[in-house]
Protein backbone atom coordinates (compact mmCIF):
# COMPACT_ATOMS: atom_id res chain seq x y z
CA UNK A 1 0.00 0.00 0.00
CA UNK A 2 1.42 3.23 -1.14
CA UNK A 3 1.09 5.96 1.84
CA UNK A 4 2.21 9.68 1.95
CA UNK A 5 1.61 12.94 4.03
CA UNK A 6 1.82 11.34 7.15
CA UNK A 7 2.56 12.41 10.14
CA UNK A 8 6.48 13.34 9.85
CA UNK A 9 6.16 14.40 6.22
CA UNK A 10 3.26 16.45 7.07
CA UNK A 11 5.27 18.26 9.43
CA UNK A 12 8.18 18.70 7.40
CA UNK A 13 6.38 19.96 4.39
CA UNK A 14 5.09 23.05 7.00
CA UNK A 15 8.35 23.07 7.84
CA UNK A 16 10.28 23.48 4.35
CA UNK A 17 7.56 25.02 2.66
CA UNK A 18 5.57 27.57 5.08
CA UNK A 19 2.55 29.56 4.26
CA UNK A 20 3.19 31.72 1.36
CA UNK A 21 6.53 30.43 0.35
CA UNK A 22 6.21 29.89 -3.67
CA UNK A 23 7.68 28.69 -6.82
CA UNK A 24 6.16 31.34 -8.94
CA UNK A 25 2.62 29.45 -8.39
CA UNK A 26 0.82 31.24 -6.08
CA UNK A 27 1.61 34.61 -7.86
CA UNK A 28 0.58 33.01 -11.13
CA UNK A 29 -2.41 31.25 -10.16
CA UNK A 30 -3.96 34.27 -8.43
CA UNK A 31 -3.24 36.32 -11.63
CA UNK A 32 -5.20 33.71 -13.91
CA UNK A 33 -8.02 33.50 -10.76
CA UNK A 34 -8.04 36.86 -11.47
CA UNK A 35 -12.20 37.99 -12.35
CA UNK A 36 -13.33 35.08 -10.86
CA UNK A 37 -15.98 36.29 -8.37
CA UNK A 38 -17.58 32.71 -7.56
CA UNK A 39 -15.93 29.39 -5.55
CA UNK A 40 -13.04 28.24 -6.14
CA UNK A 41 -11.81 24.70 -5.14
CA UNK A 42 -8.35 23.23 -4.33
CA UNK A 43 -7.79 19.88 -4.53
CA UNK A 44 -5.03 18.50 -2.01
CA UNK A 45 -4.56 21.70 -0.20
CA UNK A 46 -2.07 20.42 1.86
CA UNK A 47 -1.00 22.96 4.98
CA UNK A 48 -2.71 25.67 3.10
CA UNK A 49 0.44 27.01 1.67
CA UNK A 50 -1.61 28.41 -1.45
CA UNK A 51 -5.12 28.04 0.19
CA UNK A 52 -4.38 30.94 2.56
CA UNK A 53 -3.00 33.71 0.36
CA UNK A 54 -5.41 33.24 -1.94
CA UNK A 55 -8.05 33.29 0.69
CA UNK A 56 -6.07 36.69 1.83
CA UNK A 57 -5.94 38.16 -1.95
CA UNK A 58 -10.25 38.04 -1.39
CA UNK A 59 -10.43 34.81 -3.05
CA UNK A 60 -13.52 31.97 -2.16
CA UNK A 61 -11.79 28.85 -1.97
CA UNK A 62 -12.61 25.65 -0.51
CA UNK A 63 -10.38 22.78 -0.21
CA UNK A 64 -9.60 19.18 0.71
CA UNK A 65 -6.68 16.60 1.01
CA UNK A 66 -7.04 12.87 1.62
CA UNK A 67 -4.06 13.24 4.75
CA UNK A 68 -6.12 13.91 7.94
CA UNK A 69 -2.23 14.71 9.22
CA UNK A 70 -1.78 17.76 6.48
CA UNK A 71 -5.18 19.17 7.22
CA UNK A 72 -4.77 19.08 10.80
CA UNK A 73 -1.77 21.69 10.16
CA UNK A 74 -3.71 23.33 7.65
CA UNK A 75 -6.92 23.51 10.34
CA UNK A 76 -4.13 25.04 12.56
CA UNK A 77 -2.67 27.38 10.22
CA UNK A 78 -5.86 28.82 9.21
CA UNK A 79 -6.73 29.50 12.88
CA UNK A 80 -3.77 31.59 13.26
CA UNK A 81 -4.80 33.59 10.85
CA UNK A 82 -8.38 34.08 11.83
CA UNK A 83 -9.81 31.97 8.60
CA UNK A 84 -12.55 29.64 8.82
CA UNK A 85 -12.59 28.02 4.76
CA UNK A 86 -14.66 25.20 4.04
CA UNK A 87 -11.94 22.20 4.04
CA UNK A 88 -12.56 18.53 4.23
CA UNK A 89 -10.97 15.49 4.08
CA UNK A 90 -11.53 13.86 0.33
CA UNK A 91 -10.16 12.11 -2.44
CA UNK A 92 -10.09 13.75 -5.93
CA UNK A 93 -11.60 11.09 -7.71
CA UNK A 94 -14.49 10.25 -5.41
CA UNK A 95 -15.33 13.56 -3.24
CA UNK A 96 -18.58 14.82 -3.49
CA UNK A 97 -19.95 18.58 -3.48
CA UNK A 98 -23.20 20.34 -3.83
CA UNK A 99 -21.23 23.34 -5.18
CA UNK A 100 -20.73 24.11 -8.93
CA UNK A 101 -17.33 25.84 -8.75
CA UNK A 102 -16.12 28.33 -10.86
CA UNK A 103 -12.41 27.63 -10.35
CA UNK A 104 -10.41 24.02 -9.44
CA UNK A 105 -7.11 24.49 -9.04
CA UNK A 106 -3.92 21.70 -8.51
CA UNK A 107 -0.20 23.13 -8.36
CA UNK A 108 3.31 21.65 -8.33
CA UNK A 109 2.18 18.28 -9.77
CA UNK A 110 0.39 16.85 -7.11
CA UNK A 111 -2.28 15.68 -9.43
CA UNK A 112 0.51 13.37 -10.46
CA UNK A 113 0.54 11.88 -7.16
CA UNK A 114 -2.16 9.63 -8.74
CA UNK A 115 0.24 7.00 -10.08
CA UNK A 116 -2.80 4.48 -11.55
CA UNK A 117 -4.16 5.98 -14.90
CA UNK A 118 -7.53 5.24 -14.24
CA UNK A 119 -7.45 7.05 -10.79
CA UNK A 120 -6.31 9.96 -12.85
CA UNK A 121 -8.75 9.80 -15.45
CA UNK A 122 -11.36 9.47 -12.91
CA UNK A 123 -10.46 12.67 -10.86
CA UNK A 124 -10.90 14.52 -14.27
CA UNK A 125 -13.93 13.59 -14.99
CA UNK A 126 -15.10 14.21 -11.10
CA UNK A 127 -13.85 17.92 -11.83
CA UNK A 128 -15.61 18.66 -14.74
CA UNK A 129 -18.85 17.18 -13.14
CA UNK A 130 -18.36 19.60 -10.26
CA UNK A 131 -17.14 22.77 -12.50
CA UNK A 132 -20.05 25.36 -13.34
CA UNK A 133 -20.50 25.20 -17.18
CA UNK A 134 -17.44 27.33 -18.54
CA UNK A 135 -15.62 26.91 -15.00
CA UNK A 136 -11.54 26.65 -15.65
CA UNK A 137 -9.77 23.58 -14.24
CA UNK A 138 -6.02 24.69 -14.07
CA UNK A 139 -3.62 21.68 -13.25
CA UNK A 140 -0.04 21.26 -12.95
CA UNK A 141 2.10 18.50 -14.29
CA UNK A 142 5.65 17.44 -15.56
CA UNK A 143 8.05 15.46 -17.32
CA UNK A 144 10.55 13.45 -15.59
CA UNK A 145 13.77 14.32 -16.59
CA UNK A 146 17.00 11.60 -15.54
CA UNK A 147 15.66 9.29 -12.86
CA UNK A 148 18.52 8.02 -10.69
CA UNK A 149 17.92 4.96 -9.11
CA UNK A 150 19.10 4.09 -5.22
CA UNK A 151 20.81 7.27 -5.36
CA UNK A 152 20.25 9.23 -1.93
CA UNK A 153 19.86 12.36 -0.66
CA UNK A 154 19.38 13.76 3.02
CA UNK A 155 18.08 16.67 4.66
CA UNK A 156 17.29 18.05 8.27
CA UNK A 157 15.23 20.35 9.63
CA UNK A 158 15.31 21.63 13.51
CA UNK A 159 11.51 22.25 14.71
CA UNK A 160 10.60 25.28 16.87
CA UNK A 161 10.81 23.15 19.99
CA UNK A 162 14.54 21.88 19.06
CA UNK A 163 13.93 18.57 17.67
CA UNK A 164 15.96 17.49 14.43
CA UNK A 165 13.88 15.37 11.43
CA UNK A 166 15.57 14.19 9.01
CA UNK A 167 14.81 12.60 5.72
CA UNK A 168 16.32 10.43 3.13
CA UNK A 169 14.86 10.35 -0.14
CA UNK A 170 15.32 7.93 -3.08
CA UNK A 171 13.72 6.65 -6.22
CA UNK A 172 13.13 3.20 -5.98
CA UNK A 173 11.56 1.85 -9.09
CA UNK A 174 10.27 3.48 -12.15
CA UNK A 175 8.12 1.55 -14.59
CA UNK A 176 8.75 3.63 -17.88
CA UNK A 177 5.62 1.33 -19.60
CA UNK A 178 3.20 2.70 -17.09
CA UNK A 179 4.81 5.95 -16.66
CA UNK A 180 5.56 6.35 -12.97
CA UNK A 181 7.74 6.04 -10.28
CA UNK A 182 8.14 5.48 -6.48
CA UNK A 183 10.44 7.23 -4.22
CA UNK A 184 11.19 6.20 -0.73
CA UNK A 185 11.24 8.49 2.02
CA UNK A 186 12.81 7.39 5.48
CA UNK A 187 11.53 9.85 8.33
CA UNK A 188 13.38 9.85 11.61
CA UNK A 189 12.83 12.79 14.29
CA UNK A 190 15.19 13.45 17.15
CA UNK A 191 14.74 15.11 20.40
CA UNK A 192 19.05 15.24 22.70
CA UNK A 193 20.35 12.30 20.26
CA UNK A 194 17.25 10.06 21.02
CA UNK A 195 15.18 8.56 18.37
CA UNK A 196 11.49 9.66 19.24
CA UNK A 197 9.63 8.55 15.97
CA UNK A 198 10.39 7.72 12.33
CA UNK A 199 8.24 6.80 9.57
CA UNK A 200 8.79 5.38 5.86
CA UNK A 201 7.21 6.85 3.27
CA UNK A 202 6.21 5.17 -0.28
CA UNK A 203 6.11 8.61 -2.99
CA UNK A 204 4.80 8.01 -6.19
CA UNK A 205 4.65 10.21 -9.47
CA UNK A 206 2.92 9.76 -12.78
CA UNK A 207 3.99 11.70 -15.96
CA UNK A 208 2.11 12.16 -19.55
CA UNK A 209 3.02 13.31 -22.08
CA UNK A 210 1.93 17.10 -23.56
CA UNK A 211 -0.98 15.84 -26.41
CA UNK A 212 -1.56 12.21 -23.94
CA UNK A 213 -3.01 14.51 -20.96
CA UNK A 214 -4.44 17.20 -23.62
CA UNK A 215 -6.93 14.18 -24.79
CA UNK A 216 -6.98 13.13 -21.10
CA UNK A 217 -8.83 16.82 -20.71
CA UNK A 218 -11.00 16.82 -23.95
CA UNK A 219 -12.10 13.04 -23.16
CA UNK A 220 -13.54 14.27 -19.60
CA UNK A 221 -15.37 16.77 -21.44
CA UNK A 222 -13.10 20.41 -21.12
CA UNK A 223 -12.37 22.05 -24.29
CA UNK A 224 -10.32 25.17 -25.20
CA UNK A 225 -7.15 23.39 -23.93
CA UNK A 226 -4.19 25.34 -23.27
CA UNK A 227 -0.42 24.59 -22.19
CA UNK A 228 1.92 27.03 -20.39
CA UNK A 229 5.47 26.22 -18.94
CA UNK A 230 7.29 27.65 -16.21
CA UNK A 231 4.47 29.87 -14.99
CA UNK A 232 4.47 32.06 -18.02
CA UNK A 233 0.90 32.00 -19.38
CA UNK A 234 1.35 31.17 -23.43
CA UNK A 235 5.22 30.27 -23.07
CA UNK A 236 5.71 26.95 -24.91
CA UNK A 237 7.34 23.68 -22.94
CA UNK A 238 10.76 23.50 -23.98
CA UNK A 239 12.50 20.97 -21.96
CA UNK A 240 11.83 18.15 -19.73
CA UNK A 241 11.37 18.84 -15.98
CA UNK A 242 9.67 22.05 -16.30
CA UNK A 243 6.52 22.68 -14.68
CA UNK A 244 3.64 22.68 -17.20
CA UNK A 245 0.38 24.41 -16.06
CA UNK A 246 -2.79 23.10 -18.23
CA UNK A 247 -5.57 25.43 -18.39
CA UNK A 248 -8.79 23.81 -19.64
CA UNK A 249 -12.84 24.89 -20.18
CA UNK A 250 -15.33 22.69 -18.34
CA UNK A 251 -18.12 22.41 -21.73
CA UNK A 252 -21.06 21.59 -20.36
CA UNK A 253 -23.69 22.06 -23.41
CA UNK A 254 -25.46 18.82 -24.74
CA UNK A 255 -24.50 16.64 -21.40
Amino acid sequence: MLSYYSKLSSEVYDLDKPIGSSFGDIEYYAERLEGVNGKILEPAVGTGRMLIPLLEKGFDVDGFDSSTEMLEICWANCEDRGLDPVVFEASMESFESETDYQAIIISTGTFLLMHERDTSVQALHNFHRHLADGGRLIVDVSLPGNIELEKTNTRKWTTPHGEVITVESKKVEVDWLNQYSIGQNRYEKWRDGELIASELEWFPMRWYGIEEFKMLLEYAGFTEVTVSAGYQYGKAPSRTGEILTFEAVANKRGL
